[in-house]
This record gives structure tokens, C-alpha cells and sequence, in this order.
């Protein structure tokens, strides 16, 4: 494969989301860990993936599994110790691979030395670290703001009298990013790890950051349904997504380009014209905003293709496109649209422009687990049982094998497996030339060494109630047609100009070599890529 000099690392790469306590458990306690990690790293080589992201691995109380943070410069003991994480980050490196660890500079846990200093008096130098205020006349909180899990945003703090502010848990209260010493803190946190080596960061719910200034009332969504949560009884519109919070990510991205070649990926669920602003005045803002479109967008074609084009359109100039199909809080894509579209999807993620992210599982196909409400742990699913919100299902341990719990752990996990973990693993899968493990590698292998499907132009195509087609393209690299069939019954695809090509990948195997014309028929649920001759 032909390097090119002006592209990076992560524009190039493929990334890797690893949620650690579902990975591999490498000391018999049913919680997967960091030595876990290291065990498998040559089956993600073997892969293709070129980065590794971890979800928090930080020492926290695990309100949220982590992402309630008590130290930031530490590793919890559940998944290991600082010497566990320094092997594993060398052997990261040593087989060529990228680092990214997951930030959460949003909120800590309310265990946190800050949070317990700026609790302890109104006085506290850390009081105002946090953010408190006054009760009402009445007694009542601030304002209406909502909870992402349930209920008030506010939690009265008898001691103090006064409310905290905790977008999330209770037990994770927002920081006060509009003082100056909590953004320092932070970044000497980003710089402990940088100085590690460690390749860059995943930013958890960048644009809750900031908030307005006045703390004035959110307006009712309109558009709300009994079904959905609670938090979407109103509009965020003062919570989150502030004008300031691009200042903060600005001097973030300022820190990651005092050192060579570290990124920055921001946790954003915004509209495309709002999550493009991301990037920041002149692309000194997240490098990689991450584009949630494939996962929240009804699964049609027409939808897909015009949000496509919709984001292509709105990229500033030289901003990096990137792609996701899951991740540890959504439902995973083989439940979403189906074992078979399944695959449709993948080839759609790996020949998109941009970087795309593969979460842990999807490339064997794992579906989200019926988790028994008794076992249930996620708090979002604890808080509001009637809404079947958990995000337990997504994140049930990673099926190795068909021995005892999958080969993940030699006691019973902390999540139990799907039942079909027997069948439906890696180790099944490797020996298997027809299955979904072997069709990623194939895409990948095809991807990574195709400058046109790396970094080469996105040309839409076509799209109906049936398909999608665009074609990738990187002068004197030659160029390519992806054609997908994104429902279940037989397509036909009519090219407007001449064409003839060769398919190099397909969803069914038995395609792969054909030569193609100008006029295709696809079967339902099939995809394929073609090198166009």
C-alpha cells in the first residue's frame, strides 16, 4: 500500500472500541481487564484494526461503570495496575497499533477529592468547581433541567444547603468548566496520560460542557412520546451545546498539538450543522467529532443517503469525515436491522470516506442479550424499568469460544453471554471462510490497502427505497462502486454511464470475481464492492 504523507494515523486507521469489563478476564473474576486486553491484542491485529479505544478504566465507585470517575491519573484494581497499563500501551506500540483513552471531563464522581473538598463548606477554594446554587422560593431546585437517567438534574446537599447541578447520576456531578482552575486540572490530566504516550482521547459528552450562564428553564420537546426517556420531556437547548464550549475544546486540541501526532475524539449527539461546528474556527477543534448518523437514522436508504451528502455538504474544509454503527450505549447493529443486513452495514461503515469505528463484537456479529431485570446493572435501565433502557444487552462479555463462559472468563461474568455463544464465536467463525469475522477482514484488508477506499473521494450515486450505490475514488488509484441492497428483497441498479468492473467483496461470497456491466441485480440483503475496470 502506497503511504501518503499528509494523511494521520487516524484518518488512515481503523478504531477499535474495547469495553473493558467485557473483553477478556484474565484473573478468574468474571470482569474482563487490562492483561485481558494485552491477551488479545494479536486477534485485533490479525484484524486489521489499527487503534484501540477503552471505555474508563480509572478508579470510580462504578455508579455508571466508570464513567463516575474518584481519580484520574489512576487504573481501577478491578482491571488491573498502572504497571498492567503501561505493558499493555507497550504492546499497543509494538505491534504498530494506537492507543485512545476515554476522557470524562464532564462530571466525577461525587467520591472524587474535588467533589468531597467543594461539599465539605460554602467556603471551600473548590467550592466553586462544581456547580451549586441557591433553592428556590419554595425550596424548589434551580430550574427544570432534567437527568439523563431520570428525574431532576438538582440534588440537594443538606450540609451546604444549597442544590448541585449532575446532568447524569446523582453520584456524578458536573464540573464548573467556567472556571479557569478546573480546566487546568483537566489538562494536566490530558497531559499525565499524553506524557504516558498515550495516542489520544475519546471526550465522553463533550458538547454538556458548558452551560448557560443565566440557568434559565429548558423548553418542552414538542415531539415527545410516553415511550422514549424522560430527559426528552424537554429541549436541552441552556444544558448543553453553550457558544463557550468550543473555547474549552480549542485549548485542549492546543495541549494534543504540543505533542506529535496525538487526537481527539468528541462525544456528540447533534445535528449535522451543529455537530460540524465541532471542528472548531480553522479545524483546531476535535479532530474527529463523532458523526452518531448510521446509528440513530431509521435504517433507509434514501434517509442514509441523503444524511450522507447532507454531512459530506456541511464538512468545513479539510475536516475529516468518521463513521459508527455502535457502541456501549445503543443497541447493537445485528439487533437493530438483522443478521443479514448486518453485513450490508459493515461494508457500508469500511467504504464510507472517513474513519470508522468498530465496536467490540459487531464483527462477529454479537446481538444484544436479554438481560433478566433481577440482573439488570445499568443505571439508565435501573431508573426506568418501564422503559426497557438498559444498556446491559449491548455489553455482554466478548464470545472467544464455545467453552464455559466463551472462553472470556473461567468464572461466571459479570453479564451472562448470549445462549448462542456455542455457535457463534471467534473461534467458529476464523475457521469459517463464509463467515461475518471473515467477511470483516476481508472488507478491511481491502480497505486498508486501497488508497481510493482509504482516502479517496465520496461520489454519490444513487439511491431508491431499495439501495444505495456511490463510488470511491482517489486519482491514479482507479476507483470504486459500492452497491448496497438495504432490504430484504431483490434490487436492480441501472448506471447512467457505461460500466464495467470486477466485484472484489461481497456479502455472498460467490459474487466475488464476477465481472459486472452497467445494469447489476442484487439479491436482498446483498452488498458488493466493485473495482471499476
Amino acid at each position: 500500500m502506497e503511504r501518503f504523507e499528509k494523511y494521520l494515523w487516524w484518518q488512515t486507521g481503523i478504531i477499535y472500541q474495547i469495553y473493558p469489563r467485557s473483553f477478556q478476564d484474565s484473573n478468574g473474576d468474571g470482569i474482563g481487564d487490562l492483561r485481558g486486553v494485552a491477551q488479545r491484542l494479536d486477534y485485533l491485529h490479525d484484524l486489521g484494526v489499527t487503534a484501540v479505544w477503552l471505555s474508563p478504566i480509572y478508579p470510580s465507585p462504578m455508579a455508571d461503570f466508570g464513567y463516575d470517575i474518584s481519580d484520574y491519573t489512576g487504573i481501577h484494581p478491578l482491571f488491573g495496575s498502572m504497571a498492567d497499563f503501561d505493558m499493555l500501551l507497550r504492546e499497543v506500540h509494538s505491534r504498530g497499533m494506537k492507543l485512545i483513552l476515554d476522557l470524562v471531563p464532564n462530571h466525577t464522581s461525587h467520591q472524587h477529592p474535588w467533589f468531597v473538598e467543594s461539599r465539605s463548606s460554602r467556603h471551600n477554594p473548590k467550592r466553586n468547581w462544581y456547580i451549586w446554587k441557591d433553592a428556590g422560593p419554595e425550596g424548589e431546585a434551580p430550574n427544570n433541567w432534567l437527568s439523563v437517567f431520570g428525574g431532576s438534574a438538582w440534588e440537594w446537599d443538606e450540609l451546604t444547603r444549597q442544590y448541585y447541578y449532575h446532568g447524569f447520576l446523582k453520584e456524578q456531578p458536573d464540573l464548573n468548566w467556567r472556571n479557569p482552575e478546573v480546566q487546568a486540572a483537566m489538562l494536566e490530566v490530558m497531559r499525565f496520560w499524553l506524557n504516558k504516550g498515550v495516542d489520544g482521547f475519546r471526550v465522553d459528552v463533550i458538547w454538556h460542557m458548558i452551560k448557560d450562564e443565566q440557568f434559565r428553564d429548558n423548553p418542552p420537546n414538542p415531539d415527545y412520546q410516553p415511550h422514549m426517556p424522560t430527559y426528552d420531556q424537554l429541549l436541552p437547548v441552556y444544558s448543553t451545546d453553550q457558544p463557550e464550549v468550543h473555547g474549552i475544546i480549542r485549548k485542549m486540541r492546543e495541549l494534543l498539538d504540543s505533542y506529535q501526532e496525538r487526537m481527539m475524539i468528541g462525544e456528540i449527539y447533534l445535528p449535522i450543522p451543529k455537530l460540524v461546528m465541532y471542528y472548531g474556527v480553522d479545524n483546531k477543534g476535535a479532530h474527529l467529532p463523532f458523526n452518531f448518523q448510521l446509528i440513530d437514522l431509521p435504517w433507509d436508504p434514501v434517509k442514509i443517503a441523503s444524511a450522507i451528502d447532507l454531512y459530506e455538504g456541511s464538512l468545513p474544509a479539510n475536516g475529516w469525515p468518521n463513521w459508527v454503527l455502535g457502541n456501549h450505549d445503543r443497541i447493537r447493529i445485528a439487533s437493530r436491522v438483522g443478521i443479514e443486513q448486518a453485513r450490508v452495514a459493515a461494508m457500508l461503515l469500511l467504504t464510507l470516506r472517513g474513519t470508522p469505528t468498530i465496536y467490540y463484537g459487531d464483527e462477529i456479529g454479537m446481538r444484544d442479550v436479554p438481560i433478566p431485570f433481577e440482573e439488570v446493572q445499568d443505571p439508565q435501565g435501573l431508573n426506568m424499568p418501564e422503559k426497557n433502557l438498559s444498556r446491559d444487552p449491548a455489553r455482554t462479555p466478548m464470545q472467544w469460544d464455545d467453552s464455559p463462559y466463551g472462553g472470556f472468563s473461567k468464572a461466571s461474568p459479570w453479564l451472562r453471554l448470549n445462549r448462542s455463544y456455542t455457535r457463534e464465536n471467534v473461534a467458529v467463525q476464523s475457521a469459517d471462510p463464509y463467515s461475518m469475522l471473515s467477511f470483516h477482514k476481508k472488507l478491511i484488508a481491502l480497505r486498508q490497502k486501497e488508497p481510493s477506499l482509504m482516502a479517496g473521494d465520496y461520489i454519490p450515486v444513487h439511491s431508491d427505497r431499495q439501495s444505495i450505490a456511490y463510488i470511491r475514488k482517489k486519482e491514479e488509484h482507479g476507483a470504486f462502486l459500492v452497491l448496497l441492497n438495504l432490504s430484504h428483497w431483490p434490487c436492480y441498479f441501472n448506471s447512467r454511464s457505461p460500466l464495467k468492473g470486477i466485484i472484489e467483496v461481497a456479502t455472498s461470497p460467490e459474487l466475488e470475481g464476477e465481472e459486472v456491466n452497467d445494469r447489476i441485480s442484487l439479491s436482498g440483503d446483498e452488498g458488493i464492492v466493485v473495482r471499476i475496470l
